[in-house]
């Protein structure tokens, strides 16, 4: 099995830094939306194919890049944003805050909400769990996309959420110089 995990397309928080991570719910730039839309030529998507998307801006760049296929769409916190490397002195940025599930269903109809997760992951999210309680998530997560039986599943999610991933499934010391770029991309065989 493929995981090829994307990060979203540039969006207003990481325009103006450090003042615009205060911004509670960034959308995409015109940019953003461009690299969203390039990623229909990098990733032609098909019905066969799902999208595990997180609950906040990547449903934008997922909405974008899927427009026009009817492949399975999922939204959940496990793969919302994730600061890397976790510092426990540091709190969650108002631009990570997790949409509510309401918000979901009325802006992005066509998109699933799995609902399987505990209700306190919806609430705050993977952001600042600890490695081990991470890790522990992240095991369920590989598990449950395996069980999608898909040749690959495409990630799309943020760019330390991708390197905690990324780190736990190739079990390689990652840093921030790992990061992907905006709508860049890592294909890990699971």
């Amino acid at each position: 099995m493929e995981f090829i995990f994307i990060r979203h397309g540039q969006g207003e928080h990481t325009v103006n830094l450090p003042a615009s991570l205060q911004n509670p719910d960034p959308v995409l730039t015109k940019e953003g939306i461009n690299q969203a839309k390039k990623l229909r030529k990098e990733f032609p998507l098909s019905e066969k194919d799902v999208l595990v998307i997180s609950p906040i801006r990547t449903l934008q760049t997922a909405m974008i890049w899927s427009e026009g296929i009817n492949c399975n769409k999922i939204v959940t916190p496990l793969v919302a944003p994730r600061m890397f490397p976790q510092n426990p002195d540091w709190d969650s940025l108002p631009c990570d805050a997790i949409l509510k599930k309401e918000i979901i269903k009325d802006e992005f109809s066509c998109f699933k909400i799995d609902d399987e997760l505990l209700f306190d992951i919806w609430i705050e999210g993977i952001n600042t769990l600890p490695e081990f309680k991470f890790n522990i998530l992240a095991e369920k997560f590989v598990k449950w996309c395996k069980q999608l039986h898909k040749k690959r599943v495409y990630i799309v999610s943020h760019d330390g959420t991708i390197t905690s991933y990324r780190q736990f499934i190739t079990r390689k010391q990652l840093s921030r110089g790992d990061f992907p770029k905006e709508t860049g991309w890592f294909k890990i065989e699971c």
